[in-house]
């Protein structure tokens, strides 16, 4: 048996395409539940004790649940509560809420971690609190939680392969697919590990690339 390099490139351009789903949904996901994190982290630092305690509950619930049952339930069992989605809306969405749950733990974290006496500062000379969320801590937060957040970043991107047990066309569906079609799984397999080390590098060079960049504005 033979590593036979011209399965892979015939079907490059339907490679190129589930890769184009990939990028599509991780980035997707990435920067929504980044936000949707930083908004729960604040609604959990700032909001009503019930509303916290609330938000702590749904974070726990799908921190502790493996993303697989998760996905497997939105998509499957979405219809049985009138939430019926095509694969890559739903990969998306699975994809965005549990990002958030994490994000939000970050995000809380670095809430946590900036020094009291910063925002005690700023409530001195008279800044409102949307002012201290403002100028004070997302500044501060954001430098503290940088490496986390590149972390979950690449954790998103090859939880993203999980998306192929609902036919969501990214690349490990289709390279799969390709490997049982041909019989060349290890071609397949070979590659795929390619794809996500390369995706996974380029991610953290980004993230230290970021952190360079940010590091004029850290605080003391």
């Amino acid at each position: 048996m033979s590593f036979d390099v011209s399965v892979i490139v015939a079907a490059l351009p339907a490679i190129l395409s589930g890769l184009k789903v990939t990028l599509g949904i991780w980035l997707a996901a990435t920067v929504l539940g980044a936000g949707l994190g930083f908004v729960v982290a604040a609604l959990r630092h700032f909001g009503p004790r019930p509303l916290s305690l609330g938000l702590r509950l749904a974070v726990e619930v799908l921190r502790g649940t493996p993303f697989l049952i998760q996905i497997f339930l939105l998509y499957f069992g979405g219809p049985f509560v009138g939430i019926s989605l095509d694969p890559v809306p739903a990969g998306l969405l699975g994809l965005t809420v549990y990002a958030a749950a994490y994000f939000s733990e970050i995000f809380r974290a670095g809430f946590a971690a900036v020094p009291r006496g910063h925002v005690e500062a700023a409530q001195c000379v008279g800044l409102s609190r949307a002012q201290i969320v403002r100028r004070i801590l997302v500044p501060e937060m954001t430098m503290l939680v940088l490496p986390q957040c590149v972390n979950m970043a690449v954790i998103l991107v090859k939880e993203t392969a999980v998306l192929s047990i609902i036919s969501v066309p990214e690349a490990t569906a289709v390279i799969s697919a390709l490997g049982s079609q041909q019989y060349a799984f290890v071609e397949a397999l070979f590659l795929l590990a390619i794809i996500y080390w390369g995706l996974v590098e380029a991610c953290g060079w980004a993230g230290r690339a970021l952190e360079t960049r940010l590091s004029k504005f850290r605080f003391a």
